[in-house]
């Protein structure tokens, strides 16, 4: 049975950084930095499998535009405890902790074509997104991330919201698509936009990748284009107006939907 435990002292801390680099492969945090964080209104949650670490979600405090918020830094979870939903509980016990301290908003990034994590942070936990970063972190260097511009949407949370509390759904069957994806001659599916879009629609469905890491191995040029033509659309359709909120799957592709952002109720439930 998975326990999750709020992570608060350095021989904690140390088993973080442990999982992290069994993860990623990278120089994991120092230690003087999440302490301090953890010290300062940041949250560390653990997930443990009797004593052994098994995943984590580490956030400190953020301030942006007069609003204070809790940025969710990191999530990881080790590769043989992964499909568990230890993810969702892990993100769901820090929601509970950061509402207990007087957050009502947690912000984290996450690349919009790993849909494993779309699913997860949009469709389970009822986060929104309505930025896209170009690049966010630079050329990194990690297996995950090798190869392409580190593109990540910014998810907003907001947690004592009757979005967020009440779980509501958004009914996409009359949705627009604003692209189609077809097979190429080797069956990789590729991307084709809708040309003349007028952006006045209640809600579009945009494709993304099934298995993004398994096209960037096998054809990185193919995932290339996808990253370039999904960054160009979103960008579009976040500059309009629209905010991102679920991940549907699809057979062969998963999609996303998109609505006009001040359509959702985001005004706290509490």
């Amino acid at each position: 049975m998975i326990d999750i435990r709020e992570i608060k002292t350095i021989e904690q801390l140390e088993l973080v950084q442990q999982l992290e680099y069994s993860i990623w492969g990278m120089p994991p945090i120092p230690i003087h930095q999440t302490l301090t964080a953890v010290k300062n209104g940041g949250i560390v949650v653990g997930a443990y499998d009797g004593d052994q670490l098994v995943g984590f979600s580490y956030g400190f405090s953020g301030f942006r535009e007069g609003k204070s918020y809790l940025c969710s830094h990191m999530l990881g979870i080790d590769e043989k405890y992964r499909s568990q939903g230890i993810g969702e509980t892990l993100k769901y016990a820090q929601q509970a902790i950061a509402i207990e301290r007087g957050y009502d908003l947690m912000v984290w990034t996450f690349d919009p074509l790993e849909t494993r994590n779309g699913f997860l942070n949009l469709s389970k936990l009822n986060g929104i997104c309505y930025t896209y970063i170009e690049n966010c972190y630079g050329h990194m260097q990690d297996g995950l991330n090798k190869g392409l511009p580190s593109d990540r949407f910014e998810v907003s949370w907001y947690l004592t919201s009757d979005y967020v509390d009440k779980k509501i759904s958004i009914d996409a069957t009359d949705a627009i698509p604003v692209a189609s994806c077809v097979p190429n001659e080797q069956g990789f599916l590729h991307l084709n936009l809708t040309e003349n879009l007028k952006y006045n629609e209640e809600l579009y469905t945009l494709p993304v990748p099934k298995d993004f890491q398994t096209l960037k191995t096998q054809n990185p040029t193919l995932a290339l284009d996808w990253r370039f033509k999904t960054r160009y659309i979103l960008q579009r359709l976040f500059a309009q107006g629209y905010a991102a909120v679920q991940l549907q799957q699809q057979e062969n592709y998963n999609e996303y939907v998109l609505v006009k952002l001040e359509t959702l109720s985001l005004e706290g439930a509490n």
